[in-house]
């Protein structure tokens, strides 16, 4: 593949990425937290386990900026998210400065380098270390979407996203 990071790209990949943290952020600080063991179906995932994820994505970032899973594969099971909702919160606050901080300090350079990353379901494929960080930042977007589904069902008000919604019209 041939794929060049340039400095604008880097720069687009962190306004864009800040944007939707933002707005996750917002969709998360609306929910409920008297609901948050909350599972709209016995496969689903609680709503903490589901709003962890952005957490434990960001670790998974960090790994690949890092290290790839060409070295080494993570082991053993992610910690579980901490009992309190702001506790968790403030994790993925932390996660979020953490991970975009190691983005913007890595050079465009080594954001060209290709790592070995899932492409398909069970095949590993080799893609560069930005457009794993893309991939992972539209899995967030992903799972943001699943989450305020699970805020409409406990009757939270489901905030602006990318337009207006019945809780907060534009006009």
């Amino acid at each position: 593949m041939d794929y060049k990071v340039t400095k604008e790209g880097k720069e687009e990949f962190l306004k864009v990425y800040d944007r939707e943290h933002e707005t996750t952020m917002k969709v998360l600080r609306a929910y409920p937290e008297d609901q948050l063991d909350f599972k709209p179906h016995e496969k689903s995932k609680s709503a903490r386990d589901l709003a962890w994820i952005f957490v434990l994505e960001r670790r998974l970032g960090t790994f690949l900026q890092e290290n790839a899973f060409a070295k080494e594969m993570p082991s053993g099971s992610p910690p579980p998210p901490p009992a309190s909702w702001s506790e968790q919160l403030e994790a993925l606050e932390k996660a979020h400065r953490e991970f975009r901080g190691l983005i913007e300090s890595t050079p465009e350079a080594k954001l060209t380098e290709t790592i070995r990353f899932f492409v398909a379901p069970k095949t590993m494929g080799d893609i560069p270390r930005l457009v794993s960080a893309w991939w992972l930042l539209h899995d967030q977007i992903h799972h943001r979407g699943q989450f305020s589904v699970y805020l409409r069902m406990v009757g939270g008000k489901v905030p602006s996203i990318y337009g207006p919604t019945l809780d907060e019209p534009w006009f």
